[in-house]
């Protein structure tokens, strides 16, 4: 099957290239000449594509971006998502309401592939993507369909959700990517030196490239596995006889599945199978490193766990012109840009919400995916001191609350709603919708302040505090994740004093963390931002400058070569 297309390139020449013997459409850096075939369920790579749910998928689009920047070898599988995570909508009374629109991309190229893979003992139809890697300056990447007319009803919508709710489905949805991108691949002749799996939800492509190879070996050879998750019981597992009669397995028996992945309990644990059958394998933050080596270590074979800390694409989220005022020592007109960037972000705050935020005062951002450990409504579980927080006059805050909940975490939309209702109490609290990529620059550029509150040591690596950094906000978090790497309290950010959480309960350790960011927030944040401005100032160019090139994805992208794919 032969295909061309052309791209554009600066000089406005045509360059015909075909999807059979595919290769990176540009002139790749030697440094980074091996082929890698990069799997994700999720990619925010730009606004108008809509197939991420959060963190995992910004961290996938940035590491997209940055491997165009660097002109490394490598390509994108994913899933084009007719209905992508969901549309974050509101109510009548403005909680939380769930659609499902379909989306429509003109942008994307249709490569003329198609192929067929089992699913349930059923062949179903897949249709291939294209991302021109000119669209929006990314590495090239492949989004795969189901949503075709060869395929009966039940089959199309594999791909209609991302994160599907019915168990049947979300496996299916791991054997698109997994055996679907391994099949494109072949399909493509690119034959990659790598198969990088960013989480373990394409694991199913060892078994099909087990089946190629005859050889576990030759499987190892070639499969490196990044895990996100800092427990156990985080990690996705499903009944191993649903797998294998939904053709998980392609076609190999239970028995032959157990000796290759160890797992003789009936739970197939996906990332188990990842780190047995990966030869490298890292976590996302030095800390999360620790974290799962030690969570891993009571079993056998598994792949060797370092670490490449996660980061976000600086050309992307940075606001250039807070950078040159601060590299030029123009004070003026750095202030005179972030009180401007605070003023158009507002401008949405009250569209959204009706309420007019005031440019001169210090505002709060939590913006984030909903989830229990992140704590969302920490800092209001003491509404005498929340209440004389948001009522100080000499010292004004304002509050702003985003980010989508998973559409069936019904705790989760709970707190959102809970925050709505708590929000129409006060002129200086928001809750935004439509938390996507544009609404998360928007409000990382208004924060002075980023509130970020995990409980320890639940959040592996987190993003979010990176770009706000970019954008002139000052992280003010608990001691987590990538920050461990960046903080220096008083110095580039507020730091939640740690202490040894394990021998806390869960409500102890929650009590500690408020108190102490209470304490933090009054007699630290407030009486600097409003009394000695250009300390905090200072402060916020720290940050700035300390998460530019530490934590700017291109470096994340070099490691992976360095650290995972050459070794």
């Amino acid at each position: 099957m032969r295909f061309s297309c052309y791209i554009a390139t600066p000089k406005q020449r045509t360059i015909f290239m075909t999807f059979t013997h595919y290769n990176v459409p540009y002139a790749t850096d030697n440094a980074y000449a091996k082929r890698v075939a990069y799997f994700s369920m999720e990619f925010a790579v730009h606004q108008p594509l809509k197939i991420y749910s959060g963190g995992l998928g910004f961290l996938a689009g940035s590491h997209m971006r940055s491997a165009y920047e660097l002109k490394q070898n490598l390509i994108g599988i994913g899933i084009l998502w007719k209905f992508g995570y969901y549309d974050q909508a509101r109510n009548q009374d403005q909680t939380l309401q769930v659609q499902w629109n379909e989306k429509i991309y003109n942008f994307l190229e249709d490569t003329g592939i198609k192929f067929q893979i089992n699913i349930h003992d059923h062949p179903v139809w897949v249709k291939a993507w294209y991302l021109n890697p000119e669209t929006f300056k990314s590495a090239p990447m492949f989004l795969l369909s189901t949503d075709l007319p060869e395929n009966d009803y039940v089959s199309q919508t594999i791909c209609h959700r991302l994160y599907d709710a019915n168990v049947a489905t979300k496996v299916a949805q791991f054997i698109l990517l997994g055996v679907g991108g391994a099949k494109l691949i072949d399909e493509l002749g690119f034959k990659p030196d790598v198969y990088h799996l960013n989480e373990a939800h394409g694991i199913s492509s060892a078994f099909y490239l087990y089946n190629k190879f005859g050889n576990i070996d030759e499987v190892k050879k070639r499969l490196v596995f990044t895990t996100h998750t800092p427990e156990e019981a985080g990690n996705e597992k499903h009944d191993i006889y649903l797998c294998e009669k939904m053709s998980y397995f392609c076609g190999l028996p239970i028995d032959e599945v157990r000796k290759l992945t160890g797992i003789y309990d009936d739970q197939f644990n996906h990332s188990l199978a990842a780190l047995r059958f990966a030869r490298n394998a890292n976590g996302v933050s030095a800390l999360h490193g620790d974290v799962s080596r030690k969570m891993w270590s009571h079993y056998e074979g598994i792949a060797p766990i370092t670490h490449v800390t996660n980061a976000q694409n600086w050309r992307y989220w940075a606001d250039k012109q807070l950078y040159f005022s601060m590299d030029e020592n123009n004070e003026e007109r750095f202030d005179d840009r972030k009180n401007y960037l605070k003023r158009r972000a507002f401008d949405l705050v009250a569209d959204q919400t009706g309420k007019l935020f005031d440019p001169n005062v210090l505002t709060i951002v939590w913006a984030r995916r909903f989830a229990g450990y992140k704590r969302a409504d920490l800092i209001t579980r003491n509404l005498d001191r929340f209440n004389a927080l948001l009522s100080n006059k000499k010292y004004p805050v304002q509050i702003i609350w985003a980010g989508k909940p998973y559409p069936v975490d019904y705790p989760a939309i709970g707190d959102f709603n809970n925050l709505v209702h708590l929000s129409k109490n006060y002129k200086n609290v928001a809750v935004c919708t439509g938390y996507e990529l544009s609404l998360s620059k928007r409000l990382k550029q208004a924060a002075d302040v980023w509130l970020n509150n995990p409980r320890v040591p639940r959040e592996a690596s987190g993003t979010s505090g990176m770009t706000a950094a970019m954008n002139g906000a000052v992280n003010f978090s608990t001691f987590d994740g990538w920050i461990c790497e960046f903080a220096n309290h008083g110095n580039n950010s507020f730091i939640v004093p740690p202490v040894d959480y394990t021998a806390m309960h869960v409500q102890e350790q929650d009590q500690y963390d408020l108190d102490q960011m209470y304490e933090i927030l009054e007699r630290q944040i407030l009486p600097l931002y409003y009394d000695n401005f250009p300390v905090w100032r200072q402060i916020t160019q720290n940050g700035m400058r300390d998460v530019r090139f530490q934590f700017d994805s291109n470096r994340m992208a070099h490691e992976y070569y360095e650290l995972m794919y050459n070794k």
